[in-house]
């Protein structure tokens, strides 16, 4: 189990240009909502994100109407977790109704450059791109937890509406990113 480090408030956000599962590629800008965006690291095995999926879907459809963007990024090495491969991704992604694009991140500079260190791992960004939550989807692990306080969604609420995300943050955590070697 993994788990990163606490949110570094105002951190900026570094440009990616990455193929999703449906086709097209994809910048940071693509992606980007007008009152901010999430980026999350996820994979197609790991447990806590399998857990998860999909109240991640829901919540994407939830903060879409609140400007908010939405990315998600596969890093692991594929060739050592074949599950993960982009022809799974797009598999995932279709099995869950992703209403996001899926980017795969084979070079994994990405997720290094991001300093991602799990699955899943979020991203909150406000609208000037700025890292305003570093926090969990919410309490559930690899078991759902129905009625869980909806963590991810009211932090990403409120920089829609304010640009800053909340002081008390609890980090995600997950499956290491699978790093090549």
């Amino acid at each position: 189990m993994a788990t990163p480090p606490v949110c570094d408030f105002g951190w900026k956000a570094p440009d990616f240009t990455l193929p999703a599962t449906d086709g097209r590629t994809y910048s940071l800008a693509g992606v980007a909502g007008e009152n901010g965006t999430l980026v999350m690291f996820i994979c197609n095995h790991c447990p806590y994100v399998k857990s998860v999926i999909g109240r991640i879907v829901e919540e994407a459809g939830n903060l879409k109407g609140e400007g908010i963007g939405f990315a998600a990024i596969c890093a692991n090495d594929a060739a050592s977790y074949p599950d993960d491969s982009f022809d799974n991704m797009k598999l995932f992604a279709e099995a869950n109704s992703f209403p996001f694009p899926y980017l795969h991140d084979e070079s994994q500079a990405v997720a290094r450059a991001w300093d991602a260190v799990c699955t899943p791992d979020f991203f909150g960004l406000n609208a000037d791109g700025e890292l305003q939550y570093r926090g969990r989807l919410d309490e559930s692990k690899t078991t759902l937890i129905a009625g869980a306080r909806r963590e991810l969604y009211e932090a990403m609420l409120q920089i829609a509406r304010t640009g800053k995300g909340p002081a008390d943050q609890t980090p995600s955590m997950g499956c290491s990113i699978k790093w090549k070697a």
